[in-house]
């Protein structure tokens, strides 16, 4: 079957969500001009589903028109009334380096009690390279989940802040080993003399995956 313009618009405009997931993963055959303009009026669709697989898509289409993708991202990442679709207009944002949604991101971080979505927002926070995470980062370090801790950890090392060094050593110790593991990766990305002392004592970790890692960075250095 030929997959063209009118095809997926059928499908987009069809009555069956399942058609409308088909019409959103076909865009991806389509020129990027022309996708672009297709998904913009599916974020919104009444089904989250569809707007999962919309909003996901827009971190590789918002290219095409970046300040009217930072609107529609950031009204899905507010007001969206799924989480999972939040949590997407969140690795969107970051994907597209859209920095203007720093504070949305960091507003929502703060007010909201979903893991998924403070585990989305830190996570993208490296990616969207804007320093002034640092400081909701080192916060989100302190915090009772364990994969928001971790993925503090790897987008400090992402923001390449050297000032995150010794707020990563304590962790080096850290009874998770998947832990010790990101702080080995940031650590490699940050350097410097703290960071290359740290990382000669976690390649002789118990764990082999934690030591070999660390030792690959000291043999490169």
């Amino acid at each position: 079957m030929t997959i063209n313009r009118e095809s997926v618009q059928q499908l987009l405009n069809s009555e069956d969500f399942g058609d409308r997931i088909s019409g959103v993963n076909q865009l991806r055959q389509l020129e990027p001009s022309v996708a672009f303009e297709l998904i913009k009026p599916i974020v919104n669709d009444s089904h989250a589903r569809v707007r999962y697989a919309a909003v996901s898509q827009l971190g590789s289409l918002g290219n095409q028109d970046l300040s009217g993708t930072l609107v529609l991202l950031r009204d899905r990442l507010l007001n969206d009334p799924e989480v999972d679709v939040q949590a997407a207009a969140a690795d969107a944002l970051g994907a597209l380096k859209l920095t203007d949604a720093f504070e949305d991101l960091q507003q929502l971080y703060n007010q909201t009690s979903e893991w998924l979505l403070q585990f989305s927002i830190i996570a993208v926070l490296g990616e969207l390279g804007d320093p002034r995470a640092f400081s909701l980062l080192e916060e989100a370090l302190t915090s009772e989940i364990s994969l928001v801790q971790t993925a503090a950890i790897s987008s400090l090392g992402e923001l390449g802040d050297v000032r995150a060094v010794p707020l990563l050593i304590p962790y080096a110790t850290n009874s998770d080993w998947q832990i010790r593991y990101r702080v080995v990766q940031a650590l490699q990305r940050l350097g410097g003399s703290e960071a290359d002392s740290a990382l000669a004592i976690l390649a002789n970790d118990t764990v082999e995956q934690v030591a070999n890692e660390a030792r690959r960075n000291l043999e490169s250095a």
